[in-house]
C-alpha cells in the first residue's frame, strides 16, 4: 500500500483552499499513492465570523473530494470539515473517506476537543462551537484496517488501543491543526509512541504555517513504521510525501515482539 500525507496551508477561502488539497492529492497520486490523507479543516481555517454555514456529509465538501477520489482513482481521507452538529451553535469535527470510485466508505467524528487555557500562551475553547463524536471507527480500505483520528485525538492512548484491539488497524491516521507551541515538542514524540505501543503503522497530515487570527500550525507531516521509524516527513511548507507500507515488516515486529499479544489489560 502507497500512503501520501499531504501539508497544507487552509486560511479563510474555501475555494483557494479546495484547489491547493486538489493540487497536493493530484501531485499525490501522480507518485502512484494508494491512499492520500488531508490535514483537519481543509476548507477553511480562519476567523468564526468568515467561516461557511456547517454541511452534511454530503454537502459542498464532500462532493468536491468525492470527485476529486474519483477522478484520480485513489482512496482519500479528505482531512476534517465543519460537519452541521447536533445543534445550530455545534458543529461536528469530521474527517470523510471516499473510496476510488468516490464513494463515501466511512466517516468519523473528533471525539477529543481541544479545550486548553494557557496564560498568555493560548486560549483555545472547541467544544463552545463543537460537539464532540462517540464512536471509534475503523475502515477497511482494499483489505487494510485503517483506524480514523483527528489532531488532539493523538494525546489519547486509550482510543488508538481499541481502534487496533477492537477493530484490527494495522494503519493509524491523524489528520491535524497541531499548535507551533506544543507541536514542537510533543508532535513526533506522540506519533512515533503511538506506532510503537500499537505496532501500527501512523500517517499523520498537518496544517503547517500561520492562520488568522493568530494561530499558527507545526506542520511536519510524516509517516512512522510500527518500530516508530519516521519513513517520510514533509519539511515546512505545503508539500507531499509518499511512503511505501511494508506490512510483512509490521507483521515481523508483532511476531517478533509480542506486545499486543501480551498485555494484561
Amino acid at each position: 500500500m502507497r500512503v501520501a500525507v499531504c501539508q497544507l496551508n487552509a486560511r479563510d477561502d474555501r475555494k483557494a483552499n479546495l484547489a491547493a488539497a486538489e493540487a497536493l492529492v493530484e501531485r499525490a497520486a501522480s507518485a502512484g499513492a494508494d491512499l492520500v490523507l488531508l490535514p483537519e479543516y481543509v476548507d477553511y481555517l480562519g476567523p468564526a465570523a468568515g467561516m461557511p454555514a456547517p454541511e452534511t456529509v454530503d454537502g459542498e465538501v464532500g462532493r468536491f473530494f468525492a470527485g476529486v477520489a474519483r477522478r484520480l482513482g485513489v482512496w482519500l481521507i479528505a482531512g476534517s470539515f465543519h460537519e452541521a452538529g447536533p445543534d445550530p451553535a455545534h458543529t461536528w469535527n469530521t474527517s470523510l473517506v471516499f473510496d476510488r470510485a468516490g464513494a463515501l466508505a466511512a466517516t468519523y467524528r473528533k471525539i477529543h476537543l481541544y479545550d486548553v487555557e494557557i496564560p498568555g500562551r493560548v486560549s483555545y475553547l472547541e467544544s463552545a462551537t463543537v460537539a464532540p463524536g462517540d464512536e471509534p471507527v475503523v475502515v477497511d480500505v482494499e483489505g487494510l484496517p485503517v483506524g480514523l483520528s483527528i489532531c488532539y485525538d493523538l494525546r489519547f492512548p486509550e482510543l488508538y488501543r481499541r481502534l487496533v484491539t477492537e477493530g484490527g488497524a494495522q494503519l493509524l491516521v491523524v489528520p491535524a491543526a497541531f499548535m507551533m507551541h506544543t507541536g514542537r515538542d510533543h508532535w513526533e514524540v506522540l506519533l512515533r509512541a503511538r506506532a510503537i505501543e500499537n505496532q501500527c503503522f501512523v500517517a499523520a497530515a498537518g496544517q503547517t504555517g500561520d492562520h488568522d487570527p493568530g494561530r499558527t500550525c507545526y506542520g511536519r507531516s510524516m509517516v512512522v513504521d510500527p518500530w516508530g521509524t519516521v519513513l517520510g516527513q514533509v519539511p515546512d511548507g505545503p508539500g507531499v510525501t509518499v511512503v511505501d507500507l511494508d506490512l510483512d515488516r509490521l507483521r515481523s515486529i508483532r511476531a517478533e515482539l509480542p506486545s499486543l499479544a501480551n498485555r494484561r489489560l
